[in-house]
């Protein structure tokens, strides 16, 4: 093969992998606004209440990062639907004032393999830090960017230290 083909190819394969990354980023921005706007009326977490969502306690990763508080609403969690509008868990981060910022929400099923908007869940096995049987889940940060990505679990830009105090 002769290094002006090698390189063409190389080329080639570099294009394709742009392009299969660029698709990727859009169905995550595409799900990323399907659930901002599904889900903006939590930005004030007495919405979240009102709507049967009860806090547990804030989230934090080993290596740092957190996912906030969750505030969880038991029937959801139990129904095992997937529906954008009415997520299993809404995510807020606490603040040094003492007030709560909608983070992220979270999809719970125990029924899968499941996606939503073409993202696959990630699988959790029992048992869990959380007690529950076997499920999938998907986190979405729709508002506030996570360079560890749209989907992960853990926010590098989120902290419970505001919690400390309180």
């Amino acid at each position: 093969m002769t290094i002006t083909l090698w390189i063409g190819r190389f080329a080639a394969l570099a294009v394709l992998s742009m392009a299969a990354t660029a698709a990727q980023a859009r169905d995550a921005n595409r799900l990323a606004d399907m659930v901002l706007t599904a889900n903006s009326r939590f930005e004030n977490v007495v919405a979240a209440t009102a709507e049967g969502y009860a806090p547990i306690p804030c989230a934090s990763g080993i290596t740092g990062g957190a996912m906030g508080i969750h505030y969880v609403n038991p029937t959801y969690l139990k129904d095992d639907a997937v529906d954008v509008a009415k997520p299993e868990a809404v995510m807020y981060e606490p603040m040094a004032d003492g007030t709560l910022k909608l983070v992220a929400v979270e999809y719970i099923t125990s029924k899968g393999p499941a996606s939503l908007g073409g993202q696959l869940f990630n699988f959790n096995s029992a048992p869990n830090r959380y007690g529950l049987g076997p499920f999938y889940e998907l986190h979405v940060w729709a508002w506030k960017q996570n360079p560890t990505g749209t989907f992960a679990d853990m926010n590098p830009n989120v902290s419970c230290d505001a919690m400390k105090g309180m």
